[in-house]
């Protein structure tokens, strides 16, 4: 087990079906959103250690959001369970017809963080938000997310809009993820100076097994500023379609007459995207992994032997078409 200083504990907090447990499967146990529905309840608290980045742990409690069990974390599982917290992570269903008592909870969980963790970084996420008309979205999310800031105070709250249905979920899983890597200006910096040296317009590295991205570098501009989570959308996706025919995904390439990008195992906890201008480049013939590691003799380096060319036009879209979302 990794030392004790690299647990993170998070709580995944919110009334019951608000969607908790099925986000957590889509991020860290490859569940896609469709099967989701055959999830249960989730009864008390489900413990999880979720390995990530190699040495970091993220200590995953999922609390059951049945009334009985929210009165019982305020009262006798207080402090067990409020205590030595980094992340509190609240799940707000966007259409619950009892959001008087979300917000009390919501204020119950931020006295006892108050009290046992004060130092914890506080995430609501306004989930379900597919259920809601396109065009009432940014409102009803305005407005959600100014009551959420003001009930927070003195904390500070950092708010997204989510669904299991698109790429918004991992948007906001990379932005917690993001807060629990140690040494992450680090990371950036050496990001940088990987980019410049290779002359890449950009370079996003991701966690290999969630494939949520957790750095990035851009020396030129691009138009579609929810590139990122489309990028793992779609990869996470066909990463899961390559795993049924019992095959493992290693690489990808993509290219048009406007740039090249590659993707590629390149340490034993990430995976790597170079994005060129010049669609001609060749990526280096040992690919982009920096020790010398054995391929898998199933793993998919080419179009021909996916089972599915969709997520290739996608990712071309994602880098060649601005965003529709204003």
């Amino acid at each position: 087990m990794p030392n004790a200083s690299m647990k993170k504990k998070v709580l995944l907090m919110g009334k019951s079906g608000s969607g908790k447990t099925s986000m957590r499967s889509i991020i860290f146990a490859n569940y896609i959103a469709r099967d989701t529905r055959r999830l249960g309840t989730t009864i008390d608290v489900e413990h999880s250690h979720v390995r990530f980045l190699g040495n970091l742990v993220l200590n995953l409690w999922d609390c059951g959001g049945q009334d009985t069990f929210m009165e019982n974390y305020f009262t006798s599982q207080r402090d067990n369970i409020f205590r030595n917290v980094e992340v509190l992570i609240y799940v707000f269903d966007v259409e619950s017809r009892e959001l008087e008592k979300d917000m009390h909870y919501y204020q119950s969980c931020l006295e006892a963080i108050l009290q046992n963790s004060p130092e914890a970084k506080i995430f609501c996420l306004v989930h379900k938000m597919d259920l809601v008309q396109e065009d009432q979205r940014d409102l009803i999310f305005k407005e959600r997310e100014e009551d959420l800031r003001r009930l927070s105070r003195p904390l500070e709250c950092s708010c997204f809009r989510t669904s299991i249905w698109d790429e918004t979920l991992y948007k906001a899983w990379s932005s917690i993820v993001y807060q629990l890597i140690p040494n992450v200006q680090q990371l950036e910096m050496n990001l940088r100076n990987f980019a410049e040296i290779i002359e890449a317009d950009e370079v996003l590295l991701f966690e290999r097994a969630t494939f949520l991205v957790i750095s990035h570098y851009q020396c030129k501009e691009q138009r579609d500023a929810h590139r990122f989570e489309k990028i793992s959308n779609i990869i996470k996706q066909f990463k899961l379609s390559c795993s049924k025919l019992a095959a493992s995904f290693q690489s990808m390439e993509v290219r048009n007459s406007n740039f090249a990008a590659f993707i590629d195992i390149f340490t034993s906890n990430t995976y790597v995207m170079v994005v060129m201008s010049d669609p001609s480049i060749r990526p280096p013939a040992q690919g982009w992994y920096c020790p010398i590691e054995l391929c898998p003799p199933t793993s998919i380096s080419n179009q021909e032997k996916a089972p599915s060319a969709c997520p290739l036009a996608n990712l071309v879209e994602a880098f060649s078409k601005p965003s529709n979302i204003n």
